[in-house]
């Protein structure tokens, strides 16, 4: 499912809002959980998931097409661990 997906379907979901209403607050949804992680921070979800970051230490890589060595800076990368409920909904036996 892509962004304009999940809101087509919950404005049809939420007939009292239109779709312009439901695409503003995904937008604001998203750009929490993107401001709480830019500044270190953990977003939880009961029942969904959590979001944290990680970071990745500096290294050195390969340019696949020339072969040569480039150098890669240390970074933060969003990471994403799902809850109990999500995981045993996506494994029903």
């Amino acid at each position: 499912m892509i962004r304009s997906e999940l809101v087509q379907n919950l404005a049809e979901q939420n007939n009292d809002l239109t779709y312009g209403e439901v695409e503003r607050i995904v937008d604001i949804f998203f750009s929490d959980i993107t401001a709480q992680l830019a500044q270190g921070g953990r977003v939880e979800l009961r029942g969904f998931g959590a979001f944290t970051t990680r970071a990745r230490g500096a290294r050195t890589g390969r340019n696949p097409r020339t072969g040569e060595t480039v150098a890669i800076d240390a970074k933060k990368v969003p990471f994403f661990k799902p809850g109990k409920e999500i995981r045993e909904r996506l494994n029903v036996k």
